[in-house]
């Protein structure tokens, strides 16, 4: 008997080489930005974890001429080309964010589709999700300026309320999506925080910010 195909699956791979997306990815972020609307033009973006560059090639469409998108990645997209974007090789977790944010200046929003080698192991997997989101959002803390975005991958799990938490201490507006092109065994979610706080003001509570 002929093996099944997962319809779901090839829906959106085979959607993406049509519309020569280089990621079927594209369409998480497609989802959350016509939700929430915050890629807009002459914006300037940060993508962690850019390889292939289908979250690039969507912000690109959105940002027009004048704004960049900088992306960081061990691997180059090397699918398209574009002079508003700037590429930076390095291991995320090995950055200092101090120091790319002397490089980078101010930005607009920080997206992030980072996620590990996943190895069967939940615990394990959840892990190292965790370890890269909370660096995303040092990261995040560093470079972006006031009222600006933050979006992550996470895996759901027990450190996922506490995570979320610590980003509602530094944006407005924090919420959790899980897009319609998530594969549907899949415990990622994505985080998004809107309006990020002014890290110098204190908070209603008196505390300041870090």
């Amino acid at each position: 008997m002929a093996k099944k195909k997962n319809s779901w699956k090839d829906h959106y791979t085979s959607r993406a080489k049509d519309e020569k997306w280089l990621a079927r990815s594209v369409y998480k972020l497609e989802e959350i930005d016509k939700k929430y609307k915050f890629i807009k033009k002459g914006c300037r973006i940060l993508d962690l974890g850019c390889y292939p560059g289908s979250w690039t090639q969507y912000c690109l469409k959105k940002l027009g001429n004048n704004g960049e998108i900088i992306g960081i990645d061990l691997n180059r997209p090397t699918r398209f080309k574009a002079r508003n974007f700037r590429f930076i090789a390095a291991d995320i977790l090995e950055l200092d964010p101090g120091q790319l944010a002397g490089e980078v200046g101010q930005l607009d929003a920080v997206i992030s589709d980072l996620a590990p080698n996943t190895t069967g192991n939940s615990i394990a997997d959840t892990a190292r999700s965790m370890e890269l989101v909370e660096k995303a959002l040092e990261i995040a803390l560093s470079v972006l300026k006031k009222e600006a975005h933050f979006l992550c991958k996470i895996f759901e799990g027990e450190d996922l309320k506490g995570f979320k938490d610590r980003v509602s201490a530094h944006f407005n507006n924090v919420r959790l999506i899980r897009p319609a092109a998530v594969r549907k065994k899949s415990r990622e979610v994505y985080l998004i925080g809107m309006d990020m706080i002014d890290q110098n003001s204190p908070s209603k509570d008196g505390e300041i910010f870090f």
